[in-house]
């Protein structure tokens, strides 16, 4: 499978998986500092952020470029 797209940083992961390391790792308060995204601000939860993401695909980019800075 990694054969498939190996230049691909978020191969092999869900946008929950990328989310909640995401959380682990700033915490609400610091996403909303990376990123000005309300579902990180106003009543935060990883399923109403996972709802946003889903439906809004620059915001999306903005995450997995946030996680790739600091994971990778």
């Amino acid at each position: 499978m990694n054969q498939q797209q190996p230049n691909n940083p978020l191969h092999g992961l869900t946008l929950e998986n990328v989310v909640v390391k995401l959380q682990a790792h700033y915490g609400w308060e610091g996403l909303y500092n990376e990123i000005k995204i309300n579902c990180f601000n106003n009543d935060p939860s990883i399923k109403s952020s996972l709802k946003f993401l889903r439906r809004t695909p620059w915001a999306r980019e903005k995450v997995e470029s946030l996680y790739i800075r600091t994971f990778d």
